[in-house]
């Protein structure tokens, strides 16, 4: 975001042409009467009578019927059967000049600009004119059936608004034809959709329609008041169903209306809105995290209802109701894993996959085990004796009054166990009475996770007792509520079934919810006392609970977007940056048009739609209603990048903290459809609860992008202090001190968490790399680190581990991320750890000089040292494909441009599509060569070594790793470099771990051996000097560049990359000896060799040491290594900077926010890309808004409308 503010406009001017030719276009169905551009007067006037036609057919039949030349039927058949014709020959025609034409469009991918193409027309019937005006169908099978919908549609359309139907309606032949003549223009508008030209609109659901379904939607519509009608027609006298009639007339006149306003949903999300508010609120279900599984949910309920209504016996439906309801209401999902066995079962690390939390073996209700299913037959028995024993011994002898029957104790007791639950959970979070007032029992300002911990042991207990409460005592004591109630010998009715089918259902999917449900009707009834309320008691208590349970969820959402409304209302005038020119104004109209703007508010919560503020100002239209996922796609898509690796780690431990903080209620009430936004260093976890059962919470879990914009700063600056102030006790004085003072955000702030996840420190090195006596020190502790890598490695081989083949979990270097973490983590000793680096690459430099090494003779190597070259993409390629050797790396030139990427490290000029324009460039060969003076030895003629000590032998190294082709001049001059006395210190260290068995003597014999010391010494002396590392590092620049494996070519660098092995251990070598330099500038210098030789098998063990672009870096993070560390470069500000990642326990900020200002701005996000396709990413409503943390919002919405850089699948995990 580079421009903020209340200036950015809403729609830019090309935009703005853009809209206000589609919107006409939207309103009458299809026809394009403004287009931008001159057209010949035949493409309007072809336009309207093609709209026009099935008024003009319909209009024959009502003629005929008025002259009483034909019958209402046959007026009806005759008009269909022309429409159909019509129809058919509309459908002919633009197939043909679909041929003629020879375009050729891609199946399933529309062409979204068509509305912008400037077409050239000839003459009337030209194929452009007719493609233009009626573009066909994509499938042939919806040319037939769309051409049987339109007959059928008209037929039916010309029965519905008969002349003689409507004066019998009205009893006024004046209002009657004002009817007629605009019920008209709604069937033309329905018929040009369907079959002409479907227009865009409002209303999408999806971002493509692929299988034409669009066009039936308005023809769905039509047919719906249709059936009223004929409902009202064929039945009996019917006083309910004449009103309802008349009112659906008239409403019928507004439906171009309510299309144009997007108020009425697409035929998809129609169908999963009706399914879902009936699952939820008809049968006592939950909102399901898939669309399959809401339909199979759908379908298996509404058969238990089915069968309630035909057992004859009362006691059975009670029994039967109880156990399907309890079966329904548990975690479903995990008998697919229980089927699989138990190695599936227990698997070793699906959250890294995204499929599923941690498992931890001994908690409970992870997987379906034997203590889950003990578990949870003896509550089914137990609730099934219970129910069985009340309703067959008092459910017959109930008394007519609350206060004196049966039920009497067991009301008292829900209305006790209501109190005591919302109390206990109330304490829990850190406000009370909805965000209002602090809680003065929460700890606060606890930097300590332990001590945190401690604190909070208190509210833990009471925690406990409610989760008891809770899940143990209040389902059973509302099962006895429900078994003695009278209205159970009544259930062969459709409402009781349903009632009763419901009611024994969400005890168990929702105890909470329910208990307030039972609650209330206990209320209600205790107030009545005595006196009867025929409307209310012949109902049922099965449908009392129903309507209580629909009017609390529909007062909830009411009050969640009156909130947001004056949220948006206030801060349009009080925010400097939120107050545009027409703030105002429109303040002023919301004020005058309060009870139009209630009315909205209402109807929108009613219908369960997103309030929609239009461009995110303060104009509130009704959304089209929708699941309460708000998007039709699949759980789980994101716009991954390298940060993502973070969140996916972060996920399965965040998953178990939430698990906690669910069971013992912290987060307030868990309902489908919660949003929560989580918030620890720079990073901003989105969760949002998508199912909700007995014992059990499904929840997405998104990650939001680390590189933060500054709109995203904004609001993560807002949220910070949001956080604060509830967590960190703020000195506040005066009448204020126990208010949220943040009770206006949209976030309010509900509990801490303790999650492991990995904390990120970043250091500018200033001072330590640039140091020369640090640098000094380095090629003493890269000698060192490099001799106790090579005698490790002597051990690794000597236990069996083959260090080439063999691929461990430090350092990457698997083949793929995810096949091969189940192998790493379970099989995989810990000491076998591969580095990535440039091995590729060297090889390309064996016939010439370095390729990407071209600051060897820059202009600026005499002043600032050698200049680090950047990994170019193809390095790291190449890298990951092994199988790629002949690569062509992008070079550059002196004295030429380089662009950074956005990747650490890497050059633009590597990549395949830039190449082309003159960013990679291929450099000539060098001579081939050979220098007469550097001998080189072959491995035939290498003398056999003969060792003094047994033991040794485990200590050699290999043949090839002797023959460096550097002369033995040289060598003998660096000798001295080599450690000795840490040569031997490390074989004492290690002979033990060969032989356990190992003596004094042995060991003396082991350290005293001259022909080992001599191998090790000319082996590390020949990679110090294939390194370049001969002399002691000086340049800073040189440094970064080793640490990145992209090394300047030296006389040994070529035998140096072609051992594989021994090139990974001298760069891992040189990483260790800088890690080793950062902790002793950082810590201190290191005491005694024990010291050194403990911090190496730390790294080894415990550390990732290498750059965040390697593989191996994205596979350690995922499979939790203790700690991770980098060295990286700021070119913007010329600095080297480490990064320190440490994996720890944390304190993590949760808050919920108002999810009813989620759905409303990702309502107006789907219309304003879907539909205004407003995609400027400095559009007004993508900007920061400190209180409805727009942007974030926005960056949360689902993909392609949203971009989280992580979104987990379906996290199922227990409650109770």
């Amino acid at each position: 975001m580079v421009r903020m503010g209340p200036d950015v406009p809403l729609l830019n001017e090309y935009k703005q042409e853009f809209f206000w030719k589609r919107f006409p276009q939207t309103v009458l169905g299809g026809p394009r009467f403004k287009l931008g551009y001159c057209a010949p007067p035949y493409v309007y006037v072809n336009q309207a009578v093609l709209f026009l036609t099935p008024w003009l057919f319909g209009g024959i039949g009502t003629l005929l019927c008025q002259l009483q030349l034909l019958r209402e039927l046959h007026a009806t058949v005759l008009s269909g059967t022309l429409m159909f014709g019509a129809a058919a020959a509309v459908q002919a025609l633009a197939l043909y000049a679909s041929r003629r034409s020879g375009a050729v469009e891609r199946l399933g991918a529309p062409n979204i600009l068509i509305d912008e193409e400037e077409v050239e027309f000839t003459h009337c019937v030209s194929p452009e004119t007719v493609r233009f005006i009626a573009p066909g169908k994509r499938f042939g099978l919806n040319v037939v059936l769309h051409a049987v919908l339109a007959g059928v549609l008209c037929g039916f359309g010309t029965w519905y608004v008969l002349l003689g139907r409507l004066t019998a309606l009205y009893g006024s032949v004046a209002i009657s034809l004002v009817i007629f003549v605009l019920s008209w223009v709604t069937l033309c508008i329905a018929e040009y959709s369907l079959i002409v030209n479907t227009a865009t609109e409002t209303a999408t659901f999806q971002a493509q329609d692929t299988y034409e379904i669009t066009p039936l939607t308005r023809p769905l519509y039509i047919f719906i008041f249709i059936t009223v009608d004929l409902a009202e027609r064929f039945s009996g006298p019917a006083p309910e169903l004449q009103l309802a009639s008349q009112i659906l007339h008239v409403l019928f006149l507004f439906l171009p209306l309510l299309w144009a306003l997007g108020l009425l949903p697409p035929l998809d999300a129609l169908l999963l809105w009706g399914m879902e508010q009936a699952l939820v609120f008809g049968l006592g279900g939950s909102p399901m995290s898939s669309n399959l599984r809401l339909l199979l949910m759908f379908g298996v309920s509404a058969g238990v209802a089915v069968c309630n209504y035909f057992i004859p016996s009362s006691l059975g439906v009670v029994i039967f109701s109880i156990s399907m309801g309890f079966l329904l209401s548990l975690d479903l999902s995990q008998v697919g894993t229980l089927c699989k066995g138990a190695q599936a079962a227990v698997g070793d690390h699906g959250l890294c996959r995204g499929e599923s939390p941690p498992r931890t073996p001994n908690s409970f209700g992870w997987t379906l085990g034997c203590r889950e299913l003990l578990l949870y037959l003896s509550l089914l028995l137990a609730a099934m004796t219970e129910a069985g024993l009340l309703h067959h011994f008092f459910g017959s002898v109930q008394s007519q009054s609350l206060v004196a029957g049966a039920q009497a104790p067991i009301g008292y007791l829900l209305l006790a166990l209501y109190l005591i639950c919302w109390a206990l959970r109330e304490i829990q979070g850190a406000y009370l009475f909805g965000g209002v007032f602090i809680n003065p029992l929460y700890p606060k300002g606890m930097a300590s996770v332990q001590t945190f911990k401690q604190r909070n042991r208190g509210l833990y207990v009471a925690a406990a007792i409610r989760r008891v409460l809770l899940h143990l005592v209040s389902p059973f004591a509302m099962i006895a509520f429900l078994s003695v109630d009278k209205s159970l010998q009544l259930l062969h009715r459709v409402s009781l079934s349903v009632g009763f089918t419901r009611a024994f259902r969400v005890v168990w999917q929702s105890s909470e919810e329910a208990l307030l449900q039972t609650a209330v009707v206990v209320l209600m009834r205790l107030a009545a006392r005595d006196n009867v309320l025929p409307g209310w008691d012949n109902l049922g208590t099965g449908v009392q609970l129903l309507l209580v349970g629909l009017m609390i969820d529909r007062l909830t959402q009411f009050l969640a977007k009156l909130k947001f409304t004056l949220t948006l209302l206030v801060t349009s005038w009080t925010e400097k940056k939120q107050r545009r020119q027409s703030a105002g104004t429109l303040l002023a109209l919301n004020t005058c048009l309060c009870p139009l703007l209630l009315a909205v508010v209402t109807l929108s919560a009613l219908l369960s739609a997103p309030l929609l503020p239009l461009f995110t100002l303060p104009i509130f239209l009704v959304g089209f209603p929708r699941p309460q996922r708000s998007w039709p796609g699949p759980v789980g898509t994101a716009c991954p990048c390298p940060d993502s690796i973070f969140y996916q780690q972060m996920s399965g431990n965040l998953a178990y903290a939430l698990r906690m903080a669910f069971a013992r209620g912290s987060m307030g009430s868990l309902a489908p459809g919660s949003h929560f936004l989580g918030r620890f260093q720079d990073r901003m976890v989105w969760i949002m609860i998508l199912e909700r059962g007995y014992g059990y919470c499904t929840v997405n879990i998104k990650g939001l992008e680390l590189q933060e914009t500054s709109c995203h700063t904004v609001e993560a600056r807002r949220v910070d202090e949001v956080f604060e102030a509830a967590f960190e006790r703020p000195e506040r004085l005066g009448f204020t001190q126990g208010f949220n003072l943040h009770w206006g955000n949209a976030l309010t702030p509900c509990a801490t968490l303790a999650v492991r996840v990995y904390s990120d420190a970043r250091n500018v090195l200033s001072g330590i790399i640039d140091s020369h006596d640090n640098l000094r020190k380095l090629q003493d502790d890269f000698l060192k680190a490099l001799v106790w890598l090579l005698l490790r490695h002597g051990v690794q081989k000597h236990k069996g581990v083959l260090w080439g083949s063999e691929e461990g979990p430090g350092v990457g270097g698997r083949k793929s991320q995810s096949s091969q973490l189940a192998q790493t983590t379970c099989n995989q000793p810990p000491e076998a750890v591969i580095v990535e680096s440039n091995v590729s690459s060297l090889r390309f430099r064996q016939d010439s000089s370095s390729l990407t090494s071209f600051g060897d003779w820059s202009d600026e190597d005499d002043l600032f040292g050698p200049q680090p070259t950047r990994r170019t993409v193809a390095l790291v390629t190449a890298e990951a494909q092994p199988g790629h050797m002949a690569l062509q790396t992008g070079a550059s030139l002196p004295g030429s441009v380089e662009m950074d990427s956005l990747f650490e490290n890497m050059a633009l000029s590597a990549l395949q599509p830039l190449q082309p324009l003159g960013l990679g460039i291929a450099m000539p060969a060098a001579d081939k060569g050979h220098n007469p003076e550097v001998f080189t030895e072959s491995p035939s003629s290498l003398p056999q070594l003969n060792f003094s000590c047994p033991q040794s032998e485990v200590f050699n190294l290999p043949m090839g790793w002797r023959t460096a082709p550097l002369l033995p001049s040289r060598l003998l001059q660096l000798r001295s470099l080599f450690p000795e006395d840490w040569f031997r210190f490390t074989l004492g260290q290690f002979g033990p771990a060969v032989q356990g068995g190992t003596t004094e003597d042995m060991t003396k014999a082991l350290k005293e051996d001259e022909v080992l010391k001599e191998l090790h010494t000319r082996v590390a002396m020949s990679c110090l000097i294939s390194l370049g590392a001969e002399s002691a590092f000086t340049s800073p620049s040189y440094v970064y560049r080793l640490y990145c494996g992209d090394i300047p070519w030296t006389e040994g660098l070529n035998w140096l990359s072609s051992s594989k092995e021994l090139y990974q251990l001298a760069l891992r070598a040189f990483r260790f000896s800088f890690k080793l330099l950062f902790d002793q500038a950082s810590l201190g210098p290191l005491a005694s060799p024990e010291e050194l030789f403990s911090t190496l098998e730390e790294y080894e063990r415990d550390w990732y040491i290498g750059l965040v672009t390697e593989k191996g870096w994205h596979d350690s993070v995922l499979q939790e290594k203790p700690f991770l560390f980098c060295l990286g470069q700021d070119l913007a500000m010329g600095t080297y900077t480490g990064r320190v990642l440490s994996l720890q326990e944390q304190l993590v900020h949760v808050g919920r926010l108002n999810g009813e200002g989620v759905r409303g701005q990702w309502a107006n996000l789907s219309w304003e890309l879907l539909y205004a396709t407003n995609d400027d990413e400095e559009r007004y409503s993508i900007q920061a808004h400190p209180f409805m943390l727009r942007n974030l919002t926005v960056q949360a919405a689902d993909p392609p409308l949203g971009y989280p850089i992580y979104s987990s699948a379906p996290l199922h995990f227990p409650c109770l």
